[in-house]
């Protein structure tokens, strides 16, 4: 595909919505670069990797390396795994089809953060099929790092997004046989990984992370998790690597934990030594039996680590050459 085909391709891609994951803004950027005459680039083996928790990772991932094929940086590898994770009706814990409050309100948060530092937030939304999207425009086209509620729904009015119906039937009936018995007690991995986290290092050496969820099911209306605050759920140092979390967000935040990954490697550790760490700091200050959390690390070379406090976690693991599942390590 040579580069007026490339940029044919595209304009197509935003004209029918078939986007590659990735938002008609993103696009719009896309096009407006000066792009090699050769067209979408090889991915050279070992220059690219991308890690995303849970199953939903590996769609999540094949995603984000297609957009970094058709000329995408780190941040767009980002944008595009989690879109196609939010999209997806039958997931329960991202996005439309997300279980909802004790209240039955569908509330979403996403974070993101790219190589330069820059980072942008959205929390408790309602009504908008992709947070991860509009916390990228309010890292790239506000002032600000974090909107929250009718304020970030507000600027998703501006920008022309519609408002979408996140909570499903079967998401629904699933609330309704809860309230049966309003008993909540999240089971872990399954109620509790409430989140896709991501973190991708380009083939030009940039990192970026995203973290998308709809939260806890069944949570006090208002509730807020890790997977938006910056330094909780997710953190980024272009020096050094990205860290991001999955599970009780609550223990997350307690302990800053991705960001407590990412300094465990500024001070010398690898990416697995830094998360085993930082899970141990929660396993020695709360009870853990019934509470999970696992990290996942990148560190800027393209190693990876991930651990949890009990077993069950998995992350996907791709690179240019192979996709894989993981079983993280966990204790």
């Amino acid at each position: 595909m040579g580069h007026s085909s490339r940029r044919a391709f595209l304009q197509k891609l935003i004209a029918t919505g078939g986007t590659l994951g990735l938002s008609p803004w993103t696009l719009q950027s896309m096009l407006a670069q000066k792009q090699s005459p050769s067209g979408p680039r090889s991915v050279e083996p070992g220059s690219a990797t991308m890690l995303s928790t849970w199953n939903h990772g590996m769609e999540a991932n094949a995603a984000g390396f297609f957009a970094l094929q058709q000329g995408g940086n780190a941040m767009d590898m980002i944008e595009a795994g989690a879109r196609i994770v939010e999209a997806d009706a039958t997931g329960l814990s991202v996005g439309i089809g997300g279980l909802p409050d004790r209240d039955g309100n569908v509330t979403l948060d996403a974070c993101c953060m790219d190589h330069t530092g820059n980072a942008g937030s959205v929390c408790f939304v309602q009504g908008v099929l992709h947070p991860l999207s509009l916390a990228r425009k309010v890292m790239e086209d506000t002032p600000h790092v974090m909107l929250a509620g009718a304020g970030a729904e507000q600027y998703a009015r501006e920008l022309g997004i519609d408002e979408v119906e996140l909570l499903t039937d079967t998401s629904r009936r699933a609330w309704e046989e809860w309230r049966k018995t309003s008993d909540y007690k999240p089971v872990i991995n399954i109620e509790n990984h409430d989140t896709i986290g991501l973190l991708a290092l380009d083939d030009q050496g940039r990192l970026a992370g995203g973290c998308t969820t709809s939260g806890l099911a069944y949570k006090m209306h208002g509730r807020v998790g890790d997977s938006p605050i910056l330094g909780a759920g997710l953190f980024v140092d272009a020096e050094i690597g990205g860290a991001t979390a999955t599970g009780l967000g609550e223990a997350v935040m307690k302990t800053v934990g991705s960001f407590l990954v990412v300094e465990l490697m500024r001070g010398g550790r690898s990416p697995q030594e830094a998360c085993e760490e930082a899970v141990h700091r929660i396993m020695d200050r709360m009870p853990t039996d019934d509470l999970q959390v696992g990290y996942l690390a990148l560190s800027r070379e393209g190693e990876i680590g991930g651990h949890a406090i009990h077993g069950g976690f998995n992350y996907a693991h791709t690179t240019a050459e192979a996709g894989r599942m993981i079983d993280a390590s966990h204790g």
